[in-house]
């Protein structure tokens, strides 16, 4: 990875951009947003490129989403500001209306199935695509998940890479609280895929998890990361997977970014 590229102050920008497009259209899910900021930026800057497709499982943190599709080029200035607006195509879960956008997404659970599914067909069509999917660690409490899992395996899908957003907390309290996920990392390797566990906010170490090789195994990232990552009243806070910033606290938040 090019270490010319400023990718903290990049990640600053579309944090900013994030908090004040919740803030005018009052719109929830703000946390979980900035939690994959890392994620989407190394992915996109990388990665996802001529026919690798990416796939955002967690439809809810479509506002990172939508920001990054708008750096890359995907949609314009004009409509990511639409966002919140009567008739704007940038729903408040992920659509694949949007350009750029491979595969509608807000019940979770649903994105996985598809990516397997779909790096199945890239297998079967002998093609050299790779699939990334980016889930939430609270779709690791759906069946389809595991289900899906067990069929990657089995089919030796090694073209498809499966990022976990471990952020640990989903809905309405800490996800230890919920279902004990825990170990992880034995969990997955049980079902003969490779992981990876890496901190989600570390710009080498997301490039390195990305990088993959045919070994017959599905790749797993257990990417570690904070909800709110970027502002410190946000941060690991269950409040913020529904409430949107008020004037002075997205006051409080820029300042704190810049």
């Amino acid at each position: 990875m090019k270490k010319k590229n400023n990718f903290k102050e990049i990640s600053k920008e579309i944090r900013k951009r994030i908090l004040k497009l919740s803030n005018t259209a009052k719109s929830s899910h703000v946390g979980s947003s900035l939690s994959i900021v890392d994620i989407l930026l190394i992915a996109y800057k990388f990665f996802i490129k001529k026919n690798n497709i990416f796939v955002l499982s967690k439809g809810h943190a479509c506002l990172a989403y939508y920001c990054i599709l708008q750096k890359f080029g995907h949609i314009t200035n004009k409509i990511l500001n639409t966002y919140g607006s009567n008739n704007t195509i940038l729903l408040a879960h992920v659509s694949h209306k949007v350009p750029g956008v491979e595969f509608s997404t807000g019940s979770l659970g649903h994105g996985l199935p598809y990516s397997v599914g779909r790096a199945l067909a890239e297998k079967i069509n002998k093609t050299n695509n790779k699939i990334y999917v980016l889930i939430s660690d609270g779709e690791l409490n759906e069946g389809t998940t595991w289900e899906s899992l067990l069929f990657a395996s089995f089919h030796k899908l090694d073209n498809l890479i499966i990022i976990i957003d471990y952020n640990k907390i989903q809905s309405l309290d800490f996800t230890k609280n919920v279902l004990k996920l825990e170990p992880l990392n034995k969990k997955f390797k049980s079902f003969n895929c490779n992981v990876k566990n890496i901190n989600g906010h570390n710009f080498n170490q997301i490039y390195k998890s990305l990088l993959v090789s045919n070994n017959k195994k599905p790749t797993i990232v257990i990417a570690n990361t904070i909800k709110g990552k970027g502002v410190e009243y946000m941060e690991n806070k269950i409040l913020w997977h529904y409430k949107s910033p008020n004037a002075e606290e997205l006051d409080i938040a820029i300042k704190e970014l810049r």
